[in-house]
């Protein structure tokens, strides 16, 4: 239908929408990839001390989950989406398709990484990510934790991205005070 709305999640949208949906789907998003690419100096940091948390950065494919959301609760779903995703405006509003995993194509609601934005972090290595994770704090918890959810849910969902396991490998370890 042309009038459905979906939106389109692939970091902690994935295991905690916080809204209302009719339906939930395993999709695919071309063009963006998943990357801790943006500073938090909210959700999962300060501006003291900023973490890291996901965006979708140009290039590549991304595998998240798509929601979509009835007419009736359209309203309520972005304003929350907007409070939620972006308290300092570190995303781009954009309606892309996306692929689900039963072959519909479907046009979501996504928020893409501003690589404008101050807090865009770009490409950092993996040991560099894993410094400004380890420690980080802010509003939504620790940063850690955030990381933790992605790859547990990947796994739900069996994706295996060795990247972010070894990020999380990293992190914990620097958390126990290894090097």
């Amino acid at each position: 239908m042309a009038s459905e709305r979906w939106v389109f999640g692939y970091g902690s949208l994935m295991w905690r929408p916080g809204f209302p949906f009719a339906e939930r789907r395993e999709a695919t998003l071309h063009g963006r990839r998943r990357a801790f690419c943006i500073y938090s100096v909210h959700h999962r940091g300060t501006y003291e001390r900023p973490g890291l948390v996901l965006g979708l950065a140009p290039g590549g494919a991304c595998r998240g989950a798509a929601y979509r959301v009835e007419d009736a609760d359209w309203a309520g779903t972005y304003a929350y989406l907007v409070e939620r995703e972006q308290p300092t405006e570190t995303y781009v509003e954009a309606r892309r398709h996306v692929r689900l995993d039963d072959g519909r194509r479907v046009e979501a609601l996504c928020f893409l990484s501003d690589v404008r934005h101050p807090q865009w972090a770009g490409a950092l290595g993996l040991e560099r990510q894993a410094e400004l994770i380890a420690g980080a704090t802010g509003l939504s918890g620790r940063n850690v934790e955030y990381l933790r959810d992605l790859v547990v849910h990947l796994r739900q969902m069996r994706v295996r991205d060795t990247a972010m396991e070894r990020l999380l490998g990293l992190v914990e370890a620097l958390e126990r005070g290894a090097t």
